[in-house]
């Protein structure tokens, strides 16, 4: 995590920015645009989540955490993200079925006591079309059942992380309550943002028996680029968590080279290159490849 000697002025400005998006979203009668804006505004500040506990944007940690426990997005708590993310930053750990809070591989034994039907499901969710229409729904349920688990079993961090977030929530259903915006367009929006993070999400990782060549590429400059916070060029994130979001483009590029035989050349050229080979055909098996583990 780096230890921030200023205020980082371009993450100030995309709060600011994403605020602003979800205001005139909100002050909008509904339909496509005030969807859209949501979308865009509601996966902008996900990503700026994403950017805060890695250090940015304050001097000051405490004003961060402040700042991240309001989540307009509903469903994840920023603790509980930022618990699990760093937990996922572990690199000799990526891609393991049990110890990568992120991780979509299965255990092999897991995956052979699966029903017909719950294979099929899943099999479909490791496509992009899958991942991006039924992943957000698989993404949360798994989520909050560990949850709850841990909630139940007597993790007294995780039941304050969800007290802490709870406020957040309360108060952004009461304005959107009291907005034009009907409710069920901004939950559809929180949905939608969801799925659009799930392009980012879909292959920034693959099983391969170097914990090296596990993290990814992908060398656009686009939109879905600014709305990931250069996130794309994921191996340098790995690599160099403490390097702010809009220093990633110039790092990678005096290194490419670098970064692309570290990786082993787990490269694509833009997410149009990502749509065009996994719409609609899975990247990866669902149980992992050469998992040699036994489970808890």
């Amino acid at each position: 995590m780096r230890a921030a000697a200023r205020w980082e002025w371009p993450t100030i400005g995309l709060f600011l920015a994403a605020y602003a998006l979800m205001g005139v979203a909100l002050m909008l009668t509904g339909g496509a645009v005030s969807f859209v804006l949501l979308v865009l505004a509601l996966t902008l500040h996900s990503s700026l989540s994403h950017e805060i506990l890695h250090g940015g944007p304050f001097r000051s940690a405490r004003a961060a955490t402040v700042l991240g426990l309001f989540q307009p997005g509903l469903f994840v708590p920023y603790l509980r993200f930022k618990t699990l993310h760093l937990a996922h930053h572990h690199d000799s750990r990526l891609t393991d079925p049990y110890d990568d809070p992120e991780s979509n591989y299965l255990d092999p034994d897991l995956w052979d006591t699966l029903p017909r039907w719950h294979r099929a499901v899943l099999r479909w969710n490791n496509t992009l079309s899958g991942r991006m229409l039924v992943g957000p729904l698989i993404g949360t349920a798994a989520f909050l059942r560990d949850e709850i688990r841990r909630i139940r079993s007597g993790e007294p961090d995780v039941a304050l992380h969800w007290a802490l977030h709870l406020p957040g929530v309360v108060a952004t259903l009461v304005v959107v309550t009291v907005a034009p915006l009907s409710v069920w367009t901004y939950l559809a929006a929180c949905y939608g943002a969801l799925s659009v993070l799930k392009i980012r999400t879909f292959l920034e990782h693959q099983a391969h028996a170097r914990a090296s060549a596990r993290t990814a590429v992908v060398e656009d400059r686009g939109l879905l680029a600014l709305l990931f916070l250069n996130n794309n060029f994921h191996v340098v994130h790995h690599m160099h968590p403490q390097v702010p979001w809009y220093r990633l483009p110039a790092v990678y590029a005096a290194r490419r080279d670098k970064f692309l035989r570290r990786n082993q050349g787990y490269v694509f050229r833009s997410y149009a290159e990502v749509f065009r080979r996994y719409l609609f055909v899975a990247k990866d098996p669902v149980a992992h490849p050469l998992w040699r583990g036994t489970g808890d």
